[in-house]
């Protein structure tokens, strides 16, 4: 493919970025600053737009220098524990603020500076854009992973494409209004909406905290969350006021029941399995090769949702524990959770350029499979299979 296909490209893995579990957090302050302007003139649509590209283009124009620059995987900046306590600081204030019922609003002198609240939309699109950046979505790990080979100005150019397809859903409905006119921007149940999201924040922040903070302080924040939510949830239902501010958070109750349910047939289901797995190491590598045994190895982090999403449904499948059984397998994971040169050198080896990246080692060690952002139990199941007795493919 030529350069402006891997434009192309990139710029859809922008757009799908927005499907992912890391840019969740960032959903509540881009549909604020929507709603801030759909009932104003062309003029402030078009500058709130451009700011909340230009918030996008900022982060990913810091983001591609670094790596040209030092040769950065996607998501590294997540690697450095003071970020994410930042970030997770920045997510909790922003949390509180909402649920507190006043939304998401940056310092009025940022105002003054950018001028009728296009300060909003420049921080909601840098901020989905520093949320973005710990997983990749569909298309995003091959693109990385061209653009580690190319030059500065290529890099550049590709970070560029992907910014401008994250912030692209949200340009559209600034460009169309109509798509959202019709939803009322102010009232009890709109309040009751802004809460949610500030819920939402927070759970966010305390998914990054729980990285840098040792694990009985994790427990403490979530169980704090959810008693949080249990006091919103039932006192929003019981001083409403209206039917319309009622049903909010009858629909987050809804939501909790059965995500509750759920957890609970899941932890009872025979069908969930723990894997065996073991670092990633070199002499690993070569026992296995020695074997004549294939090979899974997964690269993750704990500041990467979407890994985390990977190994509470897909690897912990009875299917995929049965795969690994009938074709004698070896598991070998990397914890990317803290720099690691030996470990990034690895996944660049492997063809990764991000997380969640895994790849199946057939027998003679050859690379039979890669697996790049977010894959099914019933295609990791067939690409185990079939890593038994094949020469090894590169694809």
């Amino acid at each position: 493919m030529n350069l402006w296909q891997h434009l192309l490209i990139a710029t859809a893995a922008g757009v799908l970025l927005n499907l992912t579990p890391c840019v969740l957090p960032a959903l509540p302050i881009k549909l604020r600053s929507i709603a801030r302007v759909v009932g104003s003139g062309t003029r402030q649509r078009v500058l709130a737009a451009l700011a909340l590209l230009a918030g996008t283009l900022t982060f990913f124009g810091a983001l591609a220098i670094a790596t040209a620059a030092l040769n950065w995987t996607w998501g590294t900046l997540f690697q450095a524990v003071w970020f994410r306590a930042a970030l997770a600081l920045l997510l909790a204030g922003l949390g509180l603020y909402s649920l507190a019922g006043r939304g998401v609003q940056p310092p009025q002198w940022l105002y003054r500076i950018q001028g009728r609240g296009y300060a909003e939309p420049y921080f909601a699109g840098l901020l989905a854009a520093v949320l973005s950046a710990p997983c990749t979505g569909p298309f995003l790990g091959g693109v990385m992973a061209f653009a580690l080979t190319q030059a500065p100005s290529t890099i550049f150019a590709l970070f560029m494409a992907v910014g401008v397809g994250l912030a692209l859903p949200y340009l559209i409905l600034l460009a169309r209004p109509g798509l959202l006119a019709r939803i009322p921007r102010s009232g009890p149940w709109l309040r009751r909406v802004q809460q949610v999201m500030g819920l939402i924040l927070l759970a966010g922040a305390i998914f990054f905290a729980t990285t840098v903070l040792e694990q009985r302080f994790g427990a403490l924040l979530w169980a704090g969350w959810l008693g949080v939510l249990t006091f919103w949830v039932f006192r929003a239902l019981l001083i409403g006021p209206g039917l319309g501010a009622r049903m909010v958070p009858a629909l987050v109750l809804v939501v909790v029941a059965i995500s509750a349910t759920a957890i609970g047939f899941d932890r009872n289901d025979s069908t969930r399995h723990g894997l065996s797995w073991q670092p990633l190491t070199d002499r690993a590598l070569e026992a296995a090769r020695r074997a004549g045994r294939p090979v899974l190895v997964e690269f993750t982090a704990d500041w990467c949702i979407n890994c985390k999403v990977l190994e509470q449904t897909v690897y912990a499948d009875d299917a995929v524990a049965r795969a690994v059984a009938a074709t004698h397998m070896r598991l070998l994971r990397a914890d990317l959770t803290r720099p690691d040169a030996d470990l990034d050198a690895a996944l660049r080896a492997f063809g990764g350029a991000g997380l969640p990246f895994a790849v199946i080692l057939a027998p003679d060690g050859g690379i039979h499979r890669r697996l790049p952002n977010l894959f099914t139990v019933g295609t990791l199941v067939a690409a185990i299979h079939s890593s038994i007795g094949s020469a090894h493919v590169q694809r």
